[in-house]
């Protein structure tokens, strides 16, 4: 089984610094949503962590610093991001059960997805638009979802915004789950990769 090696300039980036600064965020989030209580300060993180989602992945181009230790680091560093951050949402009662576990399901399929091809010692292929928008719409959706909660004065926009990312966000995730990357997965166990057009980042 082939071993994937990383070389020193391919850890110590611009960009995954910036990875790394955005996992520091989430014990932060946790903090704000459960120690302080502070459903509006925890909101405005999450999205800010959304926001800037596509940061490394314009630092690795800036800076010609694009390496397969950042396609790795930094959808592993969102995946980590959902599931941490809906679980949170669900035991703060701040987001929609039938929401948060069709978000679960395709976000811990897809994490053992990736495992049991890194295992099986298969090629990565890129992410696509489709599921690069799925991920983006998630991201948003759920710190509206909070938002909606809190004692923001604007609390009922957010959280009719936060329906209007979550559908077509679950929708897109499930499309690129069962029509992109399902035979991308196949075509990577069989030898046979073909690299799928899309952005650096999440799936």
């Amino acid at each position: 089984m082939p071993l994937i090696r990383f070389e020193r300039r391919d850890l110590f980036t611009y960009a995954n610094a910036f990875t790394f600064a955005r996992m520091l965020c989430i014990p932060l989030f946790l903090w704000l949503l459960f120690s302080r209580e502070n459903r509006a300060a925890a909101a405005w993180l999450l999205g800010g962590l959304g926001a800037t989602d596509w940061v490394d992945g314009w630092l690795a181009r800036r800076f010609e610093q694009v390496s397969e230790f950042g396609a790795l680091f930094d959808p592993t560093v969102d995946r980590l991001m959902f599931l941490v951050v809906v679980p949170s949402l669900i035991i703060d009662g701040s987001v929609p059960l039938v929401v948060a576990i069709l978000f679960l399901v395709r976000e811990g399929v897809v994490a053992l997805a990736a495992i049991g091809l890194a295992a099986l010692g298969a090629e990565p292929f890129d992410v696509t638009w489709e599921g690069k928008t799925a991920t983006f719409l998630m991201m948003f959706a759920l710190p509206l979802f909070l938002g909606g909660e809190s004692t923001l004065s604007y609390a009922a926009v957010c959280e009719v915004l936060a329906w209007l990312c979550a559908v077509p966000g679950i929708a897109y995730g499930y499309y690129t789950l069962f029509f992109q990357y399902g035979p991308a997965a196949r075509r990577a166990l069989s030898g046979r990769t073909t690299p799928v057009p899309g952005a650096d980042g999440g799936v």
